[in-house]
């Protein structure tokens, strides 16, 4: 029996048609597994999108969550909240930036550098600041943020984009250069380390140093979406850490919080004290319930090494899956960092989801044909072994097939 002969409907009347779902309804996990309401259990490849860095149902976490909603969910920034400065000072210690500002979700953390990046140009008297973007690009859904994003079938329908944004071809610093030249208007170069929907494509190391100098020469804020390639994914804190440089403004979210809704806008000097009382705020950023989830996750990360476990399962994943299918006729790449990684196909691959789900795998196909795996972060090699073995042949059988 299959979980789509007997899932619930995959629309609703009650809720908004935005989201193209499996006929999959999920009811509990445990670790790097999760079942559905009939009963199916799944490996899960996806971790909520980057979401679950201590899979589903760690005991420490939950014993932790359920400390926190007996004791206080919601306050308000009306008054202080210990554990955002807790949290804070975690993450100052980690980036080893400045500031910390607290909101839900990578579109808001995204929004506020935004406004970060044009309240630096204002502050300097440039009445219209402009940010470079890059191709393949995505930081968000927003009017702002989806203008960022590189990609057309997101802008469809949404216009008119909101003007000051510069796009150019990413890891082309002559391109940037050429782009950028004689204009007076540009406050910040916005990028991610690791883009992922736009299909896992790393920024390398050498073009992130280059854009660390080129920003301290021209005083542009260097800053860098670490949203889904953040907190561990690629086996360091944040992606850039392998280019050994330190941004201005970071936007987080997703694993921050292992599920509980979280976002973070990390600053360092150059941007910490852009915004003062009255810029900009939340209702819900750096709740109780949030600020001790991200507290938890970051310790829990220390203490089950999982940085390491990351890179070295990650390692082992990557390796396998370039040795099983690099030969096979139809697969492009496969590419990434740590437990992020993206396999490129020649074709668009969206049937893979349900085909995967089928056989006990869950997993996203991102920028139409690049199939993406970012598991939780707890994943072993022997989990790792068992995705490889669901996987490789399910998508050696769709490129047998006739296009």
């Amino acid at each position: 029996m299959t979980a789509a002969a007997t899932a619930p409907a995959a629309t609703s009347p009650h809720v908004m048609n935005t989201y193209g779902r499996l006929p999959i309804a999920l009811s509990h996990g445990r670790g790097c597994r999760v079942w559905d309401v009939n009963g199916k259990e799944y490996l899960d490849g996806l971790g909520g999108i980057a979401v679950n860095t201590l899979g589903h149902a760690h005991p420490q976490l939950v014993a932790a969550l359920q400390d926190q909603v007996a004791k206080l969910i919601h306050s308000s920034n009306y008054y202080h909240v210990t554990g955002q400065e807790t949290l804070a000072a975690k993450l100052v210690e980690l980036s080893g930036m400045t500031n910390v500002f607290f909101c839900s979700t990578g579109l808001e953390a995204n929004e506020a550098a935004l406004k970060l990046a044009r309240k630096f140009g204002h502050d300097k008297g440039i009445d219209r600041p402009e940010v470079v973007v890059f191709e393949g690009a995505f930081h968000g859904r927003s009017i702002a943020t989806l203008s960022a994003t590189a990609n057309p079938k997101i802008h469809a329908g949404f216009g008119p984009l909101v003007e000051g944004f510069v796009r150019v071809p990413r890891n082309d610093i002559a391109a940037l250069k050429k782009a950028t030249a004689g204009n007076a208007n540009i406050t910040a170069v916005f990028f991610e380390a690791i883009q992922g929907e736009g299909g896992i494509h790393p920024m390398t190391i050498d073009f992130m140093q280059q854009l660390r100098v080129l920003c301290d020469e021209r005083d542009w804020l260097l800053m860098i979406d670490e949203v889904q390639c953040g907190i561990g994914r690629t086996g360091k804190w944040f992606a850039h850490q392998w280019a050994g440089i330190v941004p201005d403004v970071m936007p987080l979210a997703k694993g921050l919080g292992s599920g509980v809704p979280i976002g973070a806008v990390v600053a360092g000097p150059k941007a910490a004290h852009i915004f003062q009382p009255g810029n900009h705020g939340t209702t819900f950023g750096g709740n109780p319930l949030a600020m001790r989830a991200g507290v938890e996750t970051l310790r829990l990360m220390e203490e089950e090494g999982l940085l390491a476990n990351a890179a070295k399962v990650g390692t082992y994943l990557k390796n396998a899956l370039h040795t099983q299918l690099m030969t096979t006729p139809g697969v492009k790449d496969v590419r990434g960092m740590g437990l992020m990684l993206g396999i490129e196909l020649d074709r668009p691959c969206g049937v893979l989801l349900q085909r995967c789900a089928d056989a006990g795998l869950l997993l996203s196909v991102t920028a139409d044909t690049v199939v993406r795996l970012v598991p939780p972060l707890i994943m072993t090699e022997g989990e790792a072994a068992t995705l490889v073995a669901i996987l490789v042949p399910i998508i050696q059988q769709f490129l047998a097939e006739k296009p």
